[in-house]
């Protein structure tokens, strides 16, 4: 974030509000706007989206400042901290369904809200920075799943589902059950950290699942319905690998 960070306040006892405001300027954060609607919170966020949202769980008016938060996550993803002067447990397990970054009861002091706030930035920190690592992440092999990039964000993929993996130049295109993905990757890149047990490389071109295939010829194989060739120098290996399941 550059600058200052930006909070926006949504509290309908304005006294609070304005007192609030003051407390978040001397913290040296800016505060946005002071509004005591929900309908009137989510028209401010759409033209002037705040870094953090300090939300009154009770407000008054057609939505309270849970279904403000859930209306508003619909479209952005702004971190919350709601304010309360009621806890019980409804309320809480209503709110804890937004995912907000923490709560301040009322009344409250001006040193939970500084410290409150300042967790709220080191969450967004680390998360940016997890953001940061998988951005120049193509995959991630688990035991029992992969996780491929796919539409700009990570997909779990069972490794039960994956039927083959072809090589095309420095991608490579896994082909699963129902889908197919393309990495930003080489197949011997993925040779080296698939688990062996599950996978082999039968060609230049392909590494297959050992448990899929379904036929074996001479010279290829047969993996939902895809007869895919094999190497001379892996047969041996392949025959020796499917005695074994």
């Amino acid at each position: 974030m550059n600058g200052k960070i930006k909070i926006l306040i949504v509290e309908d006892e304005m006294i609070i509000g304005a007192n609030l405001s003051l407390q978040l300027s001397e913290l040296g954060y800016e505060v946005t706007g002071i509004v005591p609607r929900g309908e009137q919170a989510l028209q401010h966020i759409a033209t002037n989206p705040p870094d953090i949202l300090l939300l009154d769980i009770n407000l008054k008016g057609s939505l309270d400042g849970i279904e403000t938060a859930e209306k508003m996550q619909q479209t952005q993803n702004i971190p919350i901290i709601y304010l309360t002067a009621n806890t019980d447990d409804a309320h809480f397990n209503r709110a804890k369904k937004t995912h907000p970054h923490g709560f301040i009861s009322k009344p409250y002091k001006k040193l939970d809200l500084q410290r409150t706030i300042e967790l709220t930035l080191t969450q967004i920190a680390l998360k940016n920075e997890e953001d940061d690592v998988l951005q120049n992440v193509e995959s991630l092999i688990l035991s029992d799943s992969i996780f491929v990039r796919h539409n700009n964000s990570m997909v779990k993929v069972d490794i039960n589902d994956i039927l083959y993996i072809e090589a095309e130049r420095n991608y490579c295109r896994i082909y699963s059950k129902n889908k197919e993905y393309l990495l930003v990757t080489t197949l011997k890149d993925m040779d080296e950290k698939l688990p062996r047990k599950h996978f082999l490389r039968v060609h230049r071109s392909y590494i297959v699942s050992i448990s899929k295939i379904s036929e074996l010829a001479n010279g290829h194989i047969v993996v939902g319905k895809k007869a895919i060739p094999i190497s001379k120098s892996l047969k041996d290996e392949l025959l020796n690998r499917l005695q074994t399941i």
